[in-house]
């Protein structure tokens, strides 16, 4: 893993945060590959640090903060968030109200182990939005914090952005869905901004008016 934390021209905070989130993947590697007791000790206590460094910049609960980071095990990688983006003949775009803040959001979330890409999009605007989808392209390969998304994670995490064909309409998951609907990009009503924002809305849709488009990464 690379040494640095980032863009010094960010606020400190941020780049306290961008450095503690680092260390705490460095803490995750350590205790993955320890060897003995002392290094099991020593990289746990720098987890701590990690979580102490994130609790003072972003105000949340340590202990939940712990929680959050031992989830994942072995080597740290970022968590990968794929987004499906569907539009129809008149350009408006298909979000879905997220039940978990009341705003809205393109479908989509978190790749499971065992997923392809495109199968996960699939997956969850299905789940998400009721429509039976076909993936036509990547829009975008964006790391999040680099989009400068809120609020702050305590991890990485890379974003998907895939345009898709709707075949067929039908009913979301009631447990993660409130409604759905379809919105002209010019009448967007209040976006989930931790999930995406109005800029890759449009990006995504220049990229329905124009397949050629390459890919868009980071």
């Amino acid at each position: 893993m690379s040494g640095g934390t980032g863009d010094t021209a960010l606020p400190a905070g941020e780049r306290v945060r961008r450095a503690a989130v680092r260390l705490a993947a460095l803490a995750q590697d350590g205790l993955t590959f320890a060897g003995n007791d002392y290094e099991t000790e020593r990289y746990t206590a720098i987890s701590g640090l990690a979580v102490e460094l994130l609790a003072a910049v972003s105000g949340r609960d340590g202990t939940e903060l712990a929680v959050e980071l031992g989830r994942d095990s072995g080597y740290a990688t970022p968590k990968v968030d794929v987004r499906g983006a569907c539009f129809d003949e008149r350009e408006r775009v298909l979000l879905m109200r997220e039940r978990v803040d009341g705003l809205w959001s393109l479908p989509g979330g978190w790749a499971d182990p065992g997923d392809t890409p495109t199968g996960a999009v699939v997956r969850e605007v299905r789940e998400e939005a009721g429509a039976d989808v076909v993936v036509t392209k990547l829009v975008g390969c964006w790391d999040r914090d680099a989009r400068g998304h809120v609020p702050p994670l305590p991890v990485a995490v890379v974003k998907l952005f895939f345009l898709c064909e709707v075949r067929a309409l039908g009913e979301p998951d009631a447990l993660e869905t409130l409604e759905t609907g379809w919105f002209d990009l010019d009448g967007l009503p209040p976006l989930s901004l931790g999930r995406v924002d109005e800029h890759e809305l449009r990006r995504c849709l220049a990229h329905h008016r124009d397949p050629s488009l390459p890919t868009e990464l980071d």
